[in-house]
């Protein structure tokens, strides 16, 4: 019998406004400029070393800050898709014309149960997702998803330990006590280890501030 999918307590403050909120925050304000420019130039860095693949899926596709990227590529086979209905809204008004015309598909999907059949993509993006995923029941099934969607690997990106930020965050959340945390630090050990229980390898990560930031960006083979 197969179970439901996980409810995760962050999934449901996507309305329109947050969305919309959401679609805007990574444009203003010099520091997230750099950052989303960073991010975007290590997806297309990890893309890139797994081959330029031909098929992508971008799962969570948030409000599309990947698209133009993904539309570089031009004979790529473009997918998208998202829980939350409203940044689906906000990613599509967002998006360029001519980029949003590249997307064979873009739509409310799941990331644990992906409406998909095996090996659909050759490659999914999964940005800025799995360190909301605080237990590793749930980790490991959102990886067993993706690799089953994907036929040759995935970019995931999350946050990890053994930088200034981390530790600076792990101090924080020591002083707190909630019964469900909305984004973790998670032991590089911990979620390497993840990965290859799913059937991953690593081939290839990139850190977006190497010492400083959290965020990883981790390239990973099907195995």
């Amino acid at each position: 019998m197969t179970t439901l999918p996980p409810q995760l307590p962050f999934s449901d403050k996507y309305d329109h406004a947050h969305a919309h909120a959401y679609e805007k925050k990574h444009r203003t304000g010099l520091r997230r400029r750099l950052t989303t420019w960073r991010e975007i130039q290590l997806a297309r860095r990890a893309l890139h070393a797994a081959g330029d693949p031909e098929s992508v899926l971008d799962m969570p596709c948030g409000a599309g800050r990947f698209w133009p990227m993904l539309a570089e590529h031009p004979t790529r086979r473009l997918l998208a898709g998202d829980r939350s209905p409203a940044m689906l809204e906000a990613a599509r008004a967002a998006a360029d014309p001519a980029v949003l015309a590249r997307f064979e598909s873009v739509r409310e999907l799941d990331a644990f149960a992906l409406d998909l059949p095996d090996n659909a993509v050759e490659h999914i993006l999964c940005m800025r997702l799995l360190h909301h995923i605080t237990q590793p029941q749930d980790r490991l099934r959102l990886l067993a998803e993706l690799h089953r969607v994907a036929s040759r690997g995935v970019t995931v990106s999350l946050w990890v330990d053994g930088n200034v930020q981390a530790r600076r965050r792990q101090r924080q959340d020591a002083r707190r006590e909630r019964e469900y945390w909305n984004r973790r630090v998670v032991a590089r050990a911990t979620i390497e280890a993840e990965f290859a229980q799913a059937g991953f390898r690593v081939r290839r990560h990139f850190d977006v501030l190497p010492g400083w930031s959290m965020w990883r960006f981790y390239l990973l083979d099907k195995v």
